[in-house]
């Protein structure tokens, strides 16, 4: 494995749709996030405001199986190429992108995080 550059021990991960090349969300890992993914075929990252590890899909059942790993040329930041069942946002759009800047709703909404979490989002 290369020498991926943690700071404050953790690294971005940009995730994208492995089939449609689509910007699906933007996280962070540690180095057991990491080595997660890698053992199990399955997203893991580290979330910072709850401070814990998760894997992506726990709670809803939205996984991403992990296709590949890329690293950028400065090797401080990963992106994960994924085959995501089921909506990436936890607010039940496809893409955690979904507006503009301006406020503009541009994506699909696939679930009611009401109905999956119990509550709207985070």
């Amino acid at each position: 494995m290369l020498n991926i550059k943690f700071v404050d021990g953790l690294i971005p991960v940009i995730v994208q749709d492995a089939k449609s090349r689509e910007v699906l969300m933007m996280a962070y890992a540690n180095d057991e996030a990491v080595r997660l993914t890698r053992e199990s075929g399955f997203a893991h990252y580290y979330s910072r405001s709850r401070k814990k590890l998760w894997k992506k899909g726990e709670e809803s059942g939205h996984f991403q199986k992990v296709v590949n790993i890329f690293t950028d040329c400065d090797e401080d930041c990963l992106m994960y190429l994924v085959e995501q069942t089921g909506a990436a946002c936890h607010t039940g759009y496809v893409s955690c992108f979904y507006r503009t800047l301006d406020g503009d709703v541009v994506g699909t909404k696939m679930f009611d995080p009401e109905k999956v979490y119990g509550k709207k989002g985070h």
